[in-house]
């Protein structure tokens, strides 16, 4: 397994005021999202599910929501985007949008994992939380999280996996987020009964506006990445399963 993601993160005060509004961007998979961010505050939010072809949907979508707030690309203070893992070429879309703003509006610009988004959105319930993704042939891109020294957090690596490895965190009561269908639900309540909490599937969309909270809450901390260095977080599947 191979990851390339966030490099170059500094830290250091605020980079943003407290009430400037955030941007978030989100391709890494058939779920598209965006989102408008300001004084932990979701301004707006559209999320779908693609046709196939982000590049063509994303910049429409995004001059809609700004419209609506009644807003210019000049007004925005900063800049989120997902950085999967998920769709690599999707991934790549949305981070080349964030890009060209960030370097066009001189933004700052941070990376989220959408895993890490994925599972903040359940962070309340303080179960073991399996987040996950569709990474195709059955196959998902996946992360447990919990808490851990007293904060919520990754407790797993990304990887890509079988329904099968997703097993419960010990004997706790473990719930599973993400792109699970019906029958990846049924499997999963077959192998691990009671320990299995499925969350709801309206639940299980990913929104953007924790992309959002969660890159403003890290501007706010005074992280940044470097423009030029953020890459997306690419998960190869098990070197047994490739094609030849």
């Amino acid at each position: 397994m191979s990851a390339q993601h966030v490099r170059g993160r500094q830290r250091r005060r605020a980079v943003i005021a407290r009430d400037a509004i955030v941007l978030a961007i989100d391709t890494a998979t058939s779920t598209a999202g965006i989102a408008l961010y300001s004084e932990e505050r979701v301004l707006a939010e559209a999320t779908w599910v693609t046709q196939g072809n982000h590049t063509a949907e994303l910049m429409p979508t995004l001059a809609f929501v700004m419209e609506r707030q009644h807003l210019k690309v000049q007004d925005l203070g900063g800049l989120v985007v997902s950085i999967g893992p998920g769709s690599f070429t999707g991934t790549r879309i949305g981070l080349a949008v964030a890009k060209g703003l960030a370097l066009g509006l001189n933004l700052p610009l941070v990376g989220v994992p959408t895993l890490d988004a994925l599972a903040y959105a359940h962070a309340p319930l303080r179960l073991p939380t399996w987040a996950v993704v569709e990474a195709g042939r059955g196959r998902y891109c996946a992360a447990l999280y919990g808490i851990q020294r007293g904060q919520w957090q990754k407790i797993s690596p990304y990887r890509i996996v079988k329904l099968d490895a997703l097993v419960p965190d010990g004997n706790h009561k473990t719930l599973y987020c993400g792109e699970l269908d019906g029958a990846a639900r049924e499997h999963l309540r077959q192998a691990f009964a009671d320990l299995a909490v499925l969350a709801p599937s309206a639940a299980s969309l990913r929104r953007p506006a924790y992309l959002a909270e969660l890159g403003w809450r890290r501007l706010m901390a005074g992280e940044t990445d470097d423009i030029a260095t953020l890459s997306p977080i690419y998960l190869q599947h098990p070197v047994s399963e490739r094609e030849p």
